[in-house]
């Protein structure tokens, strides 16, 4: 790709990285599109990544980023003659900075060839696990590859992690804490939204009852007004239903068209017409059904990495926990399988910045109860899994056991762990006919 220009060397083309840091000084315009593609470690010259930071300091300081004043504050920084001095920085910024669509290209060329570099490097790491591993270190050999290739083609910051000063860190507190509280993925009932902040990146999210109560109907409830009514991307990876099924849902709780005629076949003129209003809507709607029996959860972790890449995923829902195996490797049991799974879920969801929400089935003790309500130490297999989520939201519903409450119709959404804030119960409605959880006052 640039082979002219590499000798030999890692893959890089020092003239785009030239064209971008000239836009840059010359052009805000410039700035505000290139960021959009860029980090610093993209560039193959250390000095070009340097001078690219500075530009950007001063860009969101509001102040004046041109060759002089670029060259003003590195030499203030004492990092002048790292950047290549002040003769190289003139050098740099002398010409025409070009159109838009130029100087885009050339920050695109300078991200594909820094893909490229840590493709390469990625590949010599991986062969030198495989080459030092035994057939014991097949689960860790593959996901340590599959981080290893995700990390060089994510065009996300690579290399150590960064620390943080805490000064930083409160600039961005104080951000959030004037963001109204909502500050997560909203989840489509009011009083759970209030509770929690919505859903957050880098939780893990378990939704937990006993068979037939709903927990795959209120991940889906999340993922609906996540992808439909706010149109962010979505993702479920499902091993109890079917694509269609899933979709079948969708469509009776958005449309309000009884499932059970929709299954059946029959449906009335004006259950036609309901469809006809949303199927444009769900159609386009960024949701995303992996139905594929995986074989491992190693799959499952390589798949999501793939699909947030690539789609930009805001949440992903697995549906469901318990059905998951680890991996090729054994574990001494079903408790220790899905206590890696659980920690490994979590690890995930910090990876990939977004919130996880984890379809499980709780054991049979909330039904020896006489009230029969779920407490928290009924997750099945695992008390791991109570110690990795961050939030557990547990559901109830006394008319699956008792057809004559006066509570029929009604469900509890019992907040049992809840890492970052209170507990609580939030009752909403149970619409089973259109197979959706939603909020009392929409009944």
């Amino acid at each position: 790709m640039a082979e002219e220009e590499t000798g030999g060397l890692p893959p890089h083309s020092l003239e785009a990285e030239k064209a971008v840091l000239r836009a840059m000084l010359s052009s805000p315009d410039a700035v505000a599109d290139i960021v959009e593609v860029l980090h610093d470690v993209d560039f193959y010259r250390l000095a070009h990544g340097l001078i690219y930071t500075t530009i950007l300091d001063l860009y969101a300081r509001g102040q004046t980023h041109d060759q002089v004043a670029v060259a003003a504050e590195l030499a203030k920084q004492e990092q002048l003659e790292q950047a290549g001095g002040s003769g190289y920085l003139q050098a740099v910024a002398a010409g025409s900075a070009g159109r838009s669509t130029t100087w885009l290209k050339q920050a695109e060329r300078v991200q594909a060839l820094a893909v490229l570099r840590r493709t390469k490097e990625a590949a010599v790491h991986i062969e030198n696990l495989a080459a030092g591993g035994g057939e014991d270190d097949v689960d860790r050999i593959a996901d340590a590859a599959q981080a290893a290739i995700f990390a060089a083609t994510a065009r996300r910051r690579t290399g150590l992690p960064p620390s943080y000063a805490l000064g930083d860190i409160m600039e961005g507190l104080l951000d959030e804490l004037e963001a109204d509280g909502q500050t997560g993925l909203p989840t489509g009932f009011t009083d759970l939204d209030s509770l929690t902040g919505g859903l957050h990146p880098g939780q893990l999210i378990v939704i937990a009852a006993r068979p037939a109560m709903g927990k795959t109907t209120l991940a889906l409830d999340l993922l609906r007004n996540v992808s439909i009514k706010h149109g962010l991307p979505a993702a479920l990876f499902t091993l109890e239903l079917e694509r269609l099924d899933i979709s079948r849902r969708i469509l009776s709780a958005e449309a309000r068209v009884a499932l059970h005629h929709m299954r059946a076949g029959t449906l009335a003129d004006e259950d036609w017409t309901r469809l006809a209003r949303r199927i444009p809507d769900v159609s386009a709607a960024p949701l995303f059904i992996q139905d594929s029996a995986y074989a491992t959860f190693t799959d499952l972790r390589a798949h999501c990495r793939r699909l947030q890449a690539q789609r930009d995923i805001q949440v992903i829902a697995v549906d469901a926990l318990h059905l998951l195996n680890y991996g090729t490797r054994q574990l001494g049991s079903r408790y220790e399988e899905i206590s890696e799974v659980s920690r490994c879920l979590k690890l995930l969801a910090k990876e990939l910045q977004i919130p996880i929400v984890a379809v499980s089935t709780l054991n049979r003790a909330a039904e020896q109860r006489v009230d029969k309500k779920p407490m928290l130490n009924d997750l099945r297999d695992s008390g791991a899994l109570e110690d990795n989520a961050d939030v557990v939201i547990l559901i109830h519903r006394e008319d699956a056991y008792e057809k004559d409450t006066p509570r029929a119709g009604e469900a509890d959404l019992i907040v049992a762990k809840h890492r970052d804030g209170p507990t609580a119960t939030i009752t909403v409605a149970f619409q089973g006919h259109y197979s959706r959880f939603v909020d009392m006052a929409q009944t």
